[in-house]
């Protein structure tokens, strides 16, 4: 769901028109739209890069991990989700919203690693990881669009460890 979606469906729930500064955002949400486009468009090209970068990353951090254990369907599964995050994010930017993550399910993605005996506290640190990436490839000024959505990530991990 994306900004203005939700600004108009909290209106509505509400009986109301928007109000000046739900007004103010959807003005600033349309003016960023080519700088949202752009940094999807960015995160998409650069995913498998991403994804590499991340790892080497991490596993500098956790030598002893499944992802790195030598089995290849293991390195193969987690680097295939470590994408999916990276596309989520990538939704996140184009809606404006963290309303992707939400939906999609960062915790149920938690209680299905917990459930596999997968290192919850391991994604943490390999979002962490690939969040240090994406800011090294965006720069800072369209790093901080994206900054949100993975510390969002990062927190559903990091919670109940």
């Amino acid at each position: 769901m994306s900004l203005v979606t939700q600004v108009i469906e909290t209106a509505d729930q509400e009986l109301r028109y928007p109000t000046a500064g739900e007004i103010w955002m959807i003005q600033d949400f349309c003016r960023s739209g080519e700088q949202r486009i752009q940094i999807a468009n960015t995160l998409a090209r650069n995913e498998r890069y991403l994804v590499d970068r991340g790892s080497q990353r991490f596993w500098q951090q956790c030598p002893n991990t499944p992802s790195n254990s030598g089995n290849l369907r293991k390195t193969n599964s987690c680097q295939r989700d470590q994408g999916w995050y990276i596309r989520l994010v990538a939704y996140c930017v184009l809606a404006g919203s963290q309303k992707p993550l939400e939906d999609i399910g960062t915790i149920g993605m938690k209680e299905m690693y917990r459930s596999l005996n997968i290192p919850i506290a391991n994604w943490a640190i390999a979002m962490r990881c690939i969040k240090e990436e994406v800011i090294l490839l965006l720069g800072k000024q369209d790093a901080v669009v994206v900054t949100p959505y993975f510390d969002h990530i990062i927190d559903t991990f990091s919670q109940g460890i």
